[in-house]
C-alpha cells in the first residue's frame, strides 16, 4: 500500500476568519488549535454557534445545559484569542437546512466580512467511517451556500435594511475533521492552548465520563496532532479540507 500524500500548508494570505459550527465545543476538537496560532499571529477570528448545544446531555435539562455550554464556549474561545462569540439559537439536534439558516449565516458573514470561513466536517461520514450528525451536515452545507448568498444583494435584500452590505470577499472554506483533508497547519507552538480550550468544556466532558475517548482533552488532542503530523513533516498539525468559494 502506498503512503498517503503529505499535507500541503494552508494558505496564509488572509486576515479575517469566521468560524460557523453547529454546537459549542465543535471547534475545540481540533480546529481551535490552529485558531490559537492564527490569533497569535494577529489574525482576526470570530465564532458563530448555530445552537447552544442544549440537547447534548441526556441527563441535563436543556435550559441548564445551554447555560453551561454557552458559558464554557465563551471561555474556550477566549483561551485561543477569540472574543467575539455569537449564538444563533437554532434548535440543537434539529437544525434545518433552509432559507432561515442561510439568512442567519449570510448576515454573520456580511457583519464580519471574512476572507476565510471555518467549519466542521459536513460529509456523511467521519474519517473512521462513522456516520456524522445531521446538525454538522446541515450547518456546513448551509455555510458554503451562505458564503455565496452574502455577496448577492438580491438574496435576502432585507439584510440591506439592517445595514449589512454584500460581502464577496470569502475565498476559502476550511473544514476541520473532514475525510477529504489535504491541507494542514503547524500547531507546534499553539496546540497547548487548544488543550486548554477543550478542557474548558468541563460540564460536557464530565457528562461523557472518564472512559470516553474524548474525556481526556490532552490525550485526545495529542493523538490527533501527532497523527496529522506524520503527513506534515513530523510537526504537530491540524488538518483541513480546503474548498474554494
Amino acid at each position: 500500500m502506498s503512503e498517503p500524500e503529505p499535507y500541503e500548508p494552508m494558505p496564509d494570505d488572509w486576515q479575517r476568519a469566521l468560524a460557523v459550527v453547529a454546537h459549542p465545543d465543535d471547534l475545540e476538537y481540533g480546529p481551535a488549535c490552529a485558531i490559537a496560532g492564527w490569533t497569535a499571529q494577529g489574525r482576526e477570528v470570530a465564532y458563530v454557534m448555530v445552537t447552544r448545544g442544549e440537547a447534548g446531555m441526556d441527563t441535563v435539562d436543556p435550559a441548564e445545559a445551554a447555560r453551561h455550554r454557552e458559558r464554557e464556549e465563551i471561555e474556550a474561545a477566549a483561551l485561543v484569542g477569540v472574543q467575539d462569540v455569537t449564538f444563533l439559537d437554532h434548535r440543537d439536534g434539529a437544525v434545518e437546512y433552509g432559507l432561515p439558516l442561510r439568512r442567519d449565516i449570510a448576515a454573520a458573514i456580511r457583519r464580519h466580512r471574512p476572507e476565510i470561513v471555518i467549519t466542521l466536517n459536513f460529509h456523511e461520514r467521519w474519517r473512521g467511517g462513522d456516520w456524522n450528525s445531521p446538525d454538522h451536515r446541515v450547518v456546513g452545507r448551509a455555510l458554503l451556500d451562505a458564503a455565496g448568498d452574502a455577496g448577492n444583494r438580491w438574496i435576502f435584500p432585507e439584510l440591506l435594511a439592517e445595514g449589512l452590505e454584500p460581502w464577496k470577499g470569502v475565498r476559502y472554506a476550511a473544514v476541520g475533521g473532514s475525510p477529504g483533508a489535504r491541507h494542514a497547519v503547524d500547531v507546534t507552538d499553539c496546540w497547548e492552548k487548544g488543550v486548554a480550550a477543550l478542557a474548558a468544556h468541563r460540564t460536557y466532558l464530565d457528562y461523557l465520563g472518564p472512559d470516553h475517548p474524548m474525556a481526556d482533552a490532552r490525550a485526545f488532542l495529542e493523538r490527533k496532532v501527532e497523527r496529522f503530523g506524520r503527513r506534515f513533516g513530523g510537526r504537530p498539525a491540524i488538518a483541513f479540507e480546503l474548498i474554494g468559494i
